[in-house]
């Protein structure tokens, strides 16, 4: 088995193909922010991770205003290319240093599929809750951490070879004390497995969403 690449050149691979290739995690993942209940309507949003956009057009059909920030110039170009409009903005920025937004200035901050790829979570937390307005909502959404215990990471085909991704193992408990280090406070819980997966107590579930509320 080859070694993970880097996730800057792996998204740089990946980004022509990420939108079309089968790729249930991804489209889990959609499905369970589109089903948070999050307080978008009229909202300033930062999302971390916004890759291709596959989720910053739901999240730029409600909110007021949406800051989208990744690593990766290619995904951010698959999600220029996907949407234009004067209340969003794309920014290439790497997300465990100071983010490009001002103290107490959104409403909700919104992270999916990318906490797998950070080795320290810590400025991650830091800056969410930074940039959250006192009583604004941090979700997040991740592969299970029982799912990647068997192994499972992101991954995808580059020249006919399965290549992972670099990846790092995080516990639920790593999540809610990373969080309740920077303040934050964990209001819901959702571990999803898609619906037409077969009924199986010893199938894990795919997805771990967590929202979280930074106090008054």
């Amino acid at each position: 088995m080859t070694e993970p690449i880097s996730t800057r050149d792996a998204y740089r691979d990946w980004a022509d193909i990420y939108d079309s290739n089968d790729n249930r995690t991804r489209d889990l993942d959609a499905l369970v922010l589109r089903g948070a209940e999050l307080p978008l309507d009229g909202a300033s949003v930062v999302e971390f991770g916004a890759g291709t956009g596959k989720n910053t057009l739901y999240l730029a059909e409600r909110a007021g205003s949406v800051l989208a920030l990744d690593l990766s110039p290619e995904m951010l170009a698959r999600a220029r290319a996907r949407m234009t409009a004067s209340h969003v903005r794309f920014v290439e920025h790497d997300i465990t240093r100071a983010w490009p937004a001002d103290d107490a200035t959104a409403d909700v901050t919104v992270g999916n599929l990318v906490l797998e790829h950070i080795d320290d979570l810590a400025p991650v937390f830091a800056e969410a809750a930074r940039v959250l307005k006192p009583g604004g909502t941090l979700f997040i959404s991740e592969l299970h951490p029982d799912r990647q215990a068997r192994g499972s990471q992101a991954r995808f085909s580059r020249n006919g070879q399965d290549t992972r991704v670099e990846a790092y193992v995080h516990t639920v408990s790593d999540y809610v004390t990373g969080a309740e280090a920077a303040g934050l406070v964990l209001t819901g819980i959702n571990e999803a497995i898609e619906a037409d997966a077969a009924v199986s107590e010893d199938l894990p579930p795919r997805i771990l969403a967590l929202t979280f509320v930074k106090p008054d």
